[in-house]
């Protein structure tokens, strides 16, 4: 299948680099022929599997580059400079960037991850949510953990201006609160597993959660529908792979983000949650509903009928009600 992609700008292939150096990994090759570029990242297993396999690059006539993303905060920006086509989040995060003007929709869901709480240092003197209060927490601004903090406050009578949010990314989160630099970390896996036997969880809620989603650039989905049709196939074709070898997928990531096979285990078996329908739909958009109010609470979004509106417009289900008719 050949395809045709528009070249990247100075601009767009500036703010990947810069971006990727962020990120401690190695620069990309980008291309300015026909290309798909597209993301991977550690809190999306379903991406270390693709692109280990290879799948797109056999199936795409044309290049594949693959950009790596720190969090959803990045993929977001990767998103909205259209350094990347398709981009890997936590529902929160795509609702966010399009009521915030960045035009995506999701394409597909990659899992119902529990992949977010609070978590403190054993032995901590926090015992609970509302004892954060005065207390430094980490967080990473624009992801599932900063909104799975924002509703656990309010949960607990509680707002953002009752504690200080030290907005760093995951890895740094994680390492503030070894230091002693924060009381708590709002944290994210597969970090969040590697911690856990130096760590203990203060708060945890499924419901808090808003599930691993796959998006794309309205303009990509425009241009190019067959080449998202395959990527979503792909997709599928990984959680399947995934779910029928555990181990494997569990050692590739082990091996991109560096941890103990054990945590790794931890992530693939019990928290991604594969077993589900790729199609974005109604269990997705009430999570995302009943989290609305608290963009605009936690000041994150100006008005409730941005959100409102980028929510009746986030979803392209037709590439994974596709894919899931074809398997």
């Amino acid at each position: 299948m050949s395809f045709s992609r528009k070249s990247l700008t100075a601009a767009v292939l500036a703010g990947t680099l810069a971006l990727t150096a962020c990120s401690g990994k190695d620069t990309p090759e980008i291309d300015e022929t026909e290309s798909l570029n597209i993301d991977y990242a550690t809190y999306n297993p379903l991406s270390l599997i693709v692109k280990d396999q290879g799948w797109l690059e056999e199936e795409l006539d044309g290049e594949v580059n693959w950009v790596y993303s720190a969090g959803s905060n990045r993929a977001n920006e990767h998103l909205r400079i259209e350094a990347i086509d398709v981009g890997s989040t936590a529902g929160s995060a795509a609702l966010l960037a399009r009521s915030s003007g960045t035009e995506i929709q999701t394409i597909s869901v990659l899992g119902e991850a529990e992949w977010a709480a609070l978590v403190v240092p054993k032995h901590s003197d926090v015992e609970s949510v509302a004892d954060l209060e005065g207390r430094t927490v980490a967080a990473t601004h624009g992801t599932d953990p900063y909104f799975f903090l924002a509703q656990a406050l309010e949960e607990a009578g509680l707002t953002m201006e009752d504690i200080k949010v030290e907005n760093v990314q995951h890895n740094d989160g994680y390492t503030a609160l070894e230091n002693d630099s924060v009381d708590a970390w709002s944290g994210l896996d597969p970090v969040m597993a590697e911690a856990e036997n130096d760590t203990e969880f203060l708060y945890r809620n499924t419901d808090f959660n808003t599930y691993s989603v796959l998006n794309a650039t309205e303009s990509f989905l425009e241009e190019s529908p067959d080449v998202a049709q395959v990527v979503v196939d792909t997709y599928e074709r990984a959680r399947q792979w995934a779910q029928e070898h555990p181990e494997e997928a569990a050692q590739l990531l082990a091996d991109e983000a560096e941890i103990d096979l054990e945590a790794a285990k931890t992530v693939i078996e019990e928290r991604s949650g594969f077993d589900i329908s790729p199609v974005p739909g109604e269990a997705q958009a009430e999570v995302l509903s009943n989290l609305s109010p608290t963009f605009v609470s936690s000041g994150v979004v100006d008005d409730q009928q941005s959100v409102d509106e980028a929510l009746d417009t986030l979803f392209a289900p037709e590439f994974a009600e596709d894919a899931e008719s074809s398997e």
